[in-house]
């Protein structure tokens, strides 16, 4: 890949041409991308072929700022779907299952991929884009699906409708649920609730849209297995960028094999792991993420000297099973960051046992606020919990 590189990769091309080891090659930042796109409009130098070879384009979610476009070959589309096939595998995902991908199909590249990965693989796929959550869980039932595809938040959406609907959800066809887009199904409390609402095995899968899809879970669900077939994987300390010991967590830096139209080396993901290289019950020897992706190092909060990622509060309130839904604001008060909850709540249940849970596993006090049912955001793409405020 390095020599097509140096020779038709503008973005590319110094960089490495000025290094003589892998490890000397500077990182890339999403930051420069960015910056790239906007003085090279509108994809950027980080272009390998002539336009015409491009056959997709797509684009990051924007969560932090302008998103990003992303150009794909028809190689590297097979890349793609190549990789998913690797997320379906480890699920256990058969030829002959019936896949409902639910998403809007817009923009985004993982879906898209996971429709596409399913068909190539043999399932039959089944897309559900353009419909409510009531049209959706009609076509999982009445088209017998056996996998849903969908964010973590998005599964829990359709358990809380069917809820209200009396439908009998864990008694339903789905046997296996597979999660992208947030890590909420590598925490372990949400991860039980959509088990229990679905009847079904969870899985979690981690890919980015610049990078591609680089982590699965296989059926041990000891950790994120890294593809090490189409990526290399480093553990970065994200203050020093330098390699951290075996055992601690640090900055995930991901460099794709197979993606040589717009590809990424060294690539400061900005989400913390920590990578066990131990082997693991399934067989593969490559190295595994354990509890998936952790949190992403410009979403960790200090409350009072405590360091608090969002998906720990998360783990928290899933063990509540009559919150429905939650937001997290943090706000400043007397130069101190302060946490408060807002909770949708069933019934008339107690909150104290959740500020006690908070406390007791967080050593953080938090307000929490009860909110009438239905008037927080549902989410089908990536869920935005989190709010930091100003006074």
């Amino acid at each position: 890949m390095r020599p097509i590189l140096i020779e038709r990769n503008r973005f590319y091309r110094e960089r490495l041409t000025k290094a003589k080891a892998f490890a000397a090659v500077p990182f890339t930042t999403k930051q420069e991308l960015l910056q790239d796109q906007a003085f090279n409009p509108p994809f950027g130098s980080n272009l390998t072929y002539p336009s015409e070879n491009y056959v997709r384009i797509h684009q990051t979610s924007g969560t932090g700022g302008k998103p990003l476009l992303w150009l794909d070959t028809q190689e590297s589309w097979d890349w793609w779907l190549r990789c998913w096939g690797e997320v379906y595998k480890g699920a256990g995902v058969r030829p002959g299952d019936r896949v409902y991908v639910a998403f809007s199909f817009g923009p985004f590249i993982g879906f898209w991929a996971a429709f596409e990965g399913a068909q190539r693989m043999g399932a039959t796929v089944i897309p559900g884009g353009g419909q409510s959550s009531e049209q959706r869980l009609h076509a999982i039932f009445e088209r017998q699906a056996t996998v849903l595809v969908c964010t973590p938040t998005y599964a829990l959406r359709l358990a809380e409708v069917a809820h209200h609907q009396s439908l009998d959800l864990a008694g339903g066809p789905i046997r296996i649920t597979i999660h992208a887009g947030e890590p909420g199904a590598s925490i372990p409390e949400t991860r039980r609730r959509i088990q229990e609402a679905f009847g079904a095995r969870s899985f979690d899968h981690a890919g980015m849209t610049e990078m591609g899809a680089y982590g699965f879970e296989c059926e041990a669900q000891a950790g994120l297995h890294i593809n090490e077939d189409e990526f290399i994987a480093e553990i970065m300390d994200p203050e020093t960028l330098l390699p951290v010991e075996p055992g601690r967590k640090g900055e995930l830096v991901l460099t794709n094999l197979g993606r040589v139209g717009m590809p990424l080396i060294r690539y400061r993901t900005g989400d913390l792991a920590l990578v066990s290289g131990e082997p693991c019950t399934c067989g593969r020897a490559w190295p595994r993420l354990i509890g998936g992706v952790l949190g992403r190092a410009d979403d960790m909060i200090t409350i009072r000297g405590v360091n608090v990622f969002p998906s720990a509060i998360e783990n928290i309130v899933r063990r509540h099973p009559r919150v429905v839904e939650f937001a997290i604001d943090v706000y400043r008060r007397q130069e101190m960051l302060e946490l408060s909850l807002k909770v949708e709540v069933e019934d008339s249940a107690d909150l104290g046992p959740l500020q006690q849970d908070i406390l007791k596993d967080l050593h953080i006090r938090a307000a929490v606020e009860r909110v009438p049912l239905g008037s927080l955001p549902r989410f089908e793409l990536k869920s935005r919990r989190l709010r930091v405020l100003d006074g």
